[in-house]
């Protein structure tokens, strides 16, 4: 059965940081793109970042560059997103979702070309 579970969300203070973990049972995630989202009350939903099956291109929403890294480790089966710097408005519940291929610059944070998807981890950062 293939199953994305998405882990390490919270609550945390502005200028905190959080470590969300999405990981697969079922496939491996090598084969794939993957790729991060968030949706907060209210709000549609909106790529936050993307990376490469090979791990050599990775993406980011202009509002969390600097701030997020994504990165993989194989040997777990998992990938990461690091959050420095945590912000009031990145208070979202947070997704990961797999994509076979074909993303670049212009398509990596469209939700439509993911196909398996996570239920998500909420993440709320207040003081």
């Amino acid at each position: 059965q293939v199953q994305l579970v998405e882990s390490g969300g919270g609550l945390v203070q502005p200028g905190g940081s959080l470590r969300l973990s999405c990981a697969a049972s079922g496939f491996s995630l090598d084969y794939y793109a993957i790729g991060w989202f968030r949706q907060a009350p209210g709000k549609e939903r909106e790529g936050v970042s993307c990376i490469s099956s090979s791990g050599g291109s990775t993406y980011y929403a202009d509002s969390v560059k600097g701030r997020f890294t994504i990165r993989r480790d194989s040997a777990k089966n998992t990938v990461h997103l690091q959050m420095n710097s945590l912000k009031p408005e990145d208070t979202a519940v947070y997704y990961c979702a797999t994509a076979l291929g074909g993303l670049d610059g212009s398509s990596w944070y469209k939700g439509p070309k993911y196909r398996y998807w996570g239920q998500g981890t909420q993440v709320t950062v207040s003081s």
